[in-house]
């Protein structure tokens, strides 16, 4: 069976985490404290960063990127990346857009700050960059508002990777309860329909020790 290193709160991770539940794929989890740098994971993974897909033969996929093209040529069904190349083009922009843009401004301030720090024990939150991810992530509700008025999904008329990677990285925010939903509707019912898809619920089970998330994370109706 595959195993896949993960954090809890990677949008990375959790993309990849998605993609495997869509595909159907069987995955077993495994928690790597990639700050304790340890040598087997190490082996894995020079860079010593999750995700790190191992498969069935021991071989080892890091890098969410890497992982996602594999899948897709390995699993070919559901198809998630596109089926002509404007459509691939367009859906690998927009996870370009989260996996880039929306970790730098967001994710990287926001979670990154109040939990990863923590954790990794880098000092405290810095208040600059919390105030920086909250005026930053309007701007990106608002632009997922804007295609999911034009579009059924956000790279066209198909679910795809770019539905996940911008779900993935929102739900580490919503973990902290640090999305105004209720501010930008189109976008909140967009993410309703993720957290309803099969793929998706496992994520919304996740717990870390001593911090819950808000009620509304894991309910569907939220």
């Amino acid at each position: 069976m595959l195993l896949l290193y993960h954090l809890i709160l990677s949008p990375f991770c959790r993309k990849v985490r998605v993609i495997l539940g869509e595909k159907s794929i069987a995955f077993d989890l495994v928690a790597e404290k990639v700050w304790q740098r340890r040598p087997e994971f190490v082996a894995l993974n020079p860079a010593a960063q999750v995700p790190v897909l191992v498969l069935d033969d021991g071989a080892a996929i890091a890098e969410s990127s890497a992982i996602v093209e594999y899948l897709e040529e390995t699993y070919p069904q559901p198809n998630l990346i596109g089926g002509d190349p404007r459509g691939r083009a367009e859906v690998r922009r927009l996870v370009a857009w989260f996996d880039l843009k929306f970790y730098r401004e967001v994710t990287r301030n926001l979670p990154g700050e109040k939990v990863q720090k923590r954790f990794l024990g880098r000092g405290e939150p810095s208040s600059e960059a919390i105030r920086a991810g909250h005026a930053n992530l309007p701007v990106h509700l608002e632009y997922i508002a804007w295609l999911t008025e034009r579009r059924n999904w956000l790279a066209g008329d198909q679910f795809s990777v770019a539905d996940i990677a911008a779900a993935a990285h929102l739900s580490t925010l919503d973990y902290i309860g640090d999305v105004p939903w209720d501010d930008f509707r189109p976008a909140k019912d967009w993410y309703a329909r993720i957290k309803s898809r099969p793929s998706f619920r496992p994520l919304l089970a996740d717990h870390i020790p001593g911090l819950s998330p808000p009620r509304h994370y894991a309910d569907l109706d939220f």
